[in-house]
């Protein structure tokens, strides 16, 4: 009973702290005040504002530097990464479909968002696209990841376009959200053995066919071509695990 009595406590005060970072305007990485100063704004125990900050540490709202105290952490999407990575892992009677599903959250971003892209890109922009995409089919005209640069391989391309092709939105949590489903995705894809994603020439086309959209400043091929390229990973990613067969 002790314990359930603790937990609201716990909570009320880590929001309070929240309250506190908002109240004075902090920004990511500036120190908060000491587990005295605290204990006194908040007027509770040391012991409750220890449990309530290690809390806070694991949302990355706060970060705990032993030694040195407490600072303002990054806030970013990794608690939400392993949230929903474990979420997906946890579905063993259908990981196939919870595969599906980060996909096509993936895919509405994606498809809802070029048309923005379509209508702001810049020729310099594009020109960046076009480079990329110019090096994965180089790498898939040989077949070798090392052609996609020192320490990268092809994966690391697809997902830099992605990057560069959403960079003119100016919207600092797009790239955040599409690369936090990517990395769930591809943990999962990983820890259930699923097949690759399209063939590297195949990928690189499709990549091409969204540049060439672009081009033409043509906002319904471009999320044509963005959807198309989806339904190839997932008809990819929704196969038997390998050696399942």
């Amino acid at each position: 009973m002790r314990r359930m009595s603790e937990e609201p406590r716990t909570s009320r005060i880590q929001r309070q702290v929240v309250q506190l970072i908002l109240d004075r305007r902090l920004t990511a990485g500036a120190a908060l005040p000491t587990e005295a100063e605290l204990m006194e704004a908040l007027g509770v125990s040391r012991n409750s504002v220890r449990e309530a900050l290690k809390a806070l540490q694991a949302l990355d709202i706060v970060e705990i530097r032993h030694g040195y105290g407490t600072y303002v952490g990054r806030a970013s999407l990794t608690p939400f990464v392993d949230g929903l990575t474990f979420r997906t892992l946890a579905r063993h009677d259908d990981d196939t479909a919870a595969l599906a599903e980060i996909l096509q959250v993936r895919e509405v971003l994606e498809v809802g968002l070029v048309r923005r892209v379509a209508a702001t890109v810049t020729e310099a922009e594009l020109d960046k696209l076009e480079d990329v995409v110019a090096r994965m089919e180089s790498a898939a005209g040989t077949g070798r990841a090392d052609t996609a640069g020192p320490g990268r391989s092809f994966s690391d391309l697809d997902r830099e376009f992605h990057e560069v092709l959403y960079a003119p939105l100016g919207n600092d949590l797009v790239p955040q959200l599409l690369a936090a489903f990517w990395t769930v995705f591809r943990r999962v894809s990983g820890a259930r053995g699923r097949p690759d994603d399209p063939s590297p020439e195949t990928t690189a086309r499709r990549h091409r066919d969204i540049v060439t959209a672009l081009r033409a400043r043509d906002a319904e091929a471009a999320q044509r071509a963005m959807a198309v390229h989806f339904r190839g990973i997932e008809a990819r990613a929704t196969q038997q695990p390998r050696g399942t067969r």
